[in-house]
């Protein structure tokens, strides 16, 4: 299967309810005077970002907060590269959901990891 394949039924099956993500397409393209322009958030960045909606517990009840969600599509032989693996870590620093998946599985087991209510807890499952 491809890439491509596993990253759309990621977002179909896991972008629901409480969870919304969307395609991140990155790179460099020359516009009409031949000067390039990238696109994307950055350099590394995942297939597949968005935010998972999660209940503040404690000194903030019911208060509801977006928690950055971060997902590297892989074929199962695909490999991360270094600047992918920065984003990953840098995205979990902040008390965000980084991983990478290799199927619709993969992804449900990253959004799981993460127990609602408590930002910042660990999230660096995903079959690496």
């Amino acid at each position: 299967m491809s890439e491509q394949r596993i990253q759309q039924e990621i977002r179909i099956a896991c972008g629901t309810g409480a969870t919304r993500l969307w395609r991140n397409n990155t790179g460099t393209l020359r516009d009409q005077h031949g000067r390039p322009v990238q696109f994307g958030l950055a350099r590394g960045s995942a297939d597949l970002i968005g935010y998972r909606t999660i209940t503040i517990t404690s000194d903030m009840v019911g208060t509801t907060v977006a928690v950055f969600l971060s997902i590297e599509v892989k074929t199962p032989t695909g490999r991360i590269r270094p600047e992918q693996r920065a984003w990953m870590e840098t995205v979990q620093a902040a008390g965000g959901i980084a991983g990478v998946a290799r199927s619709v599985e993969d992804a449900k087991a990253l959004l799981a990891a993460q127990p609602d209510g408590v930002p910042g807890a660990s999230h660096k499952q995903g079959a690496e």
